[in-house]
Parts: C-alpha cells; sequence; structure tokens
C-alpha cells in the first residue's frame, strides 16, 4: 500500500483514471491528491462509509474530486 497521498489517490482510482492521472505532472496529482484527503476528511457519508469499507470510501472520494474537474 503506497504511504504518500498521491500514491493513496493513484489506487483508489479505477484502473482507467488511474492511468490517465498517473501521466499528469506531478504537480497536478498532489493537488488532486489534496483535494481528495479534503474529501475524505470533509464528508460525513465517507466517515460511515470508510467504517464499513475503507477502500470504497476512498474509491468514491476519487470519483468526486475527478467529477468535479471534468
Amino acid at each position: 500500500m503506497p504511504s504518500d497521498a498521491v500514491g493513496r489517490f493513484l489506487a483508489a482510482l479505477d484502473p482507467g483514471h488511474r492511468e490517465s492521472v498517473g501521466g499528469r505532472p506531478r504537480a497536478e496529482q498532489e493537488r488532486l491528491a489534496e483535494a481528495w484527503e479534503r474529501e475524505l476528511a470533509s464528508d460525513d457519508e465517507l466517515d460511515t462509509l470508510d467504517e464499513l469499507s475503507p477502500s470504497a470510501a476512498e474509491a468514491e472520494a476519487a470519483r468526486r474530486v475527478l467529477g468535479r474537474e471534468a
């Protein structure tokens, strides 16, 4: 399991998005990872989901972050 925020963010993405985001500049990956961490920390629904399935909560937060980017 990756220990840095970018690695954890990339791991939370589905394979297609992981490849796409992985090809972006590091600064952009870091910006997205920071947004992902804020999403995880600030959303109460994700807190509840995290108790049931941490990986599902991380994946949902990643989808939300990328959805805002589109």
